[in-house]
């Protein structure tokens, strides 16, 4: 199985490969048969596998930003849908680059045909590949380090991944190094969460001699040293950690994204915000935005802008709370253009402004940062930027992910920022928009997420702890 497990990446390169192929062989059929006599000037032998390699480029590169070729790593579901957006995408490009090699409007129904050919292609490809993956990988036999708690939030998220993840046996870092190091070479991986920094570093440095693979989770510390540059002091070596968020290019190149995505925005979305402002306002009568102050760079306030999606009033006891799962407080209109994120659209004004950026951590209220920051004083340090409508936490996070888990993400970002990774996260944003679960509210009866971790049903949690408890 070691061996075997060698030639993993090289297993899902060849399954890629395929699928990749198929596609380009598709794009090659339609090309000669329907597009590549009819353009204004006919290609030579040479233009037309010009052609053809600009959609395998396309192809590649668009599938791989969408983690379409993530076989086994990904549920089918998730891998189709990565295709289709891709899909999507491509076939729209290619068109427009279509019409242009052709100097006209070219006929669309070939194009049409070949993405609804290359959709049922995908379903196949997904189910056969991920079955013949976990047949030749089959879950990790895991054993998982932990220390003030069971970390039952992060051994729920891997039960869920029961195809590639099984947590065999915890143990407390109370055993001490002896009996751990002892227990080890019995698993294939590690899983260390939550444990104290001398006993961390031991295992990994155990590990890293033993060459089994360890996923732990990072502490605030570990993702700033991510972040550092590496620099030799003559023959030391050295990490410089900066620490002030964006330099002064960085912030003007970042401007000009904005300003260019937010008006843009604005303008191709004016009929739909035209429509959400209509059914708020007839649904009640009352206000179409709703404006909340929040904070952004440097901690200054701002006033944050959404479509109105709850009932007027809503906060009339003076307390700051999220929306909880199920909220009565929302409104039949609310809940509909939630679903669709249509509640967002007004936040472009807020980036044209210059209040926000269309990528950064998201904007926080005062109240609430308040109360994370007397548990988590780094709840601060996500300020160095500016507060965004996407980032990060909003696309890896849900709504009720916990403040530490967000503040993690978004810290991920500002310490490895930069313009690419911007317009990325703006293109895998399309993606999360017609993911349900990513605006699940808290649980009933919490105020702020810092409790809000994903729990499961007792029956689940009691089997769990003990199949995990120490044998």
């Amino acid at each position: 199985m070691k061996r075997r497990r060698e030639y993993k990446r090289t297993a899902v390169s060849l399954f890629s490969a395929v699928i990749l192929l198929i596609f380009t062989a598709i794009f090659a059929f339609v090309w000669y048969r329907y597009y590549s006599d009819a353009i204004l000037i006919p290609f030579f032998r040479k233009g037309n596998w010009l052609v053809i390699a600009v959609y395998f480029i396309l192809t590649y590169v668009f599938t791989q930003m969408y983690g379409g070729y993530k076989i086994g790593s990904s549920r089918v579901q998730e891998l189709v849908y990565s295709q289709y957006i891709s899909v999507f995408f491509i076939n729209i490009l290619t068109y427009f680059q279509i019409s242009l090699i052709g100097r006209m409007w070219m006929d669309l129904r070939p194009v049409l045909v070949m993405t609804a050919v290359e959709c049922i292609v995908v379903i196949p490809w997904a189910y056969f590949g991920n079955r013949l993956y976990l047949r030749l990988y089959p879950p990790k036999q895991m054993l998982m380090v932990y220390g003030s708690n069971l970390a039952t939030g992060l051994t729920y998220k891997m039960s869920q991944r029961a195809d590639k993840y099984r947590i065999c046996r915890a143990v407390h870092e109370q055993e001490g190094a002896e009996a751990i190091f002892a227990m080890i070479p019995d698993y294939e991986a590690i899983v260390i969460c939550d444990i104290e920094n001398q006993l961390r570093n031991q295992i990994l440095k155990f590990c890293y001699e033993k060459e089994i693979r360890v996923y732990l989770t990072p502490k605030i510390s570990d993702i700033i040293i991510r972040g550092a540059e590496s620099i030799h002091l003559f023959d030391s070596p050295l990490l410089l950690c900066r620490n002030h968020g964006l330099s002064h290019t960085q912030k003007f190149c970042k401007r000009i994204l904005d300003l260019f995505i937010s008006a843009f925005a604005i303008v191709i979305t004016s009929p739909v915000m035209l429509v959400t402002a209509l059914a708020i306002k007839l649904y009640d009568g009352g206000s179409i935005l709703y404006k909340q102050e929040r904070l952004t760079l440097d901690g200054k306030k701002f006033y944050i802008y959404k479509f109105r999606s709850m009932v007027m009033h809503a906060e009339k006891d003076g307390v700051a709370r999220l929306s909880t799962q199920s909220d009565d407080r929302i409104t039949p209109v609310g809940r509909v253009i939630r679903k669709i994120r249509c509640d967002e659209l007004p936040q472009f004004f807020n980036i044209f402004k210059g209040d926000m950026s269309v990528v950064g951590p998201r904007p926080e209220r005062p109240e609430i940062a308040a109360q994370y920051q007397q548990h988590m004083p780094e709840f601060d340090f996500r300020l160095k930027v500016k507060a965004g409508l996407t980032g990060y936490a909003q696309l890896l996070g849900k709504y009720n992910t916990s403040p530490y888990d967000k503040l993690k993400l978004d810290l991920m970002y500002v310490q490895n920022y930069s313009f690419l990774m911007d317009l990325r996260l703006i293109l895998m944003t399309i993606k999360v928009l017609f993911i349900p679960e990513s605006t699940e509210g808290i649980p009933v009866g919490k105020i702020t997420a810092e409790d809000a971790v994903v729990q499961e049903p007792s029956s689940q949690m009691e089997e769990q702890k003990e199949n995990l408890s120490v044998r």
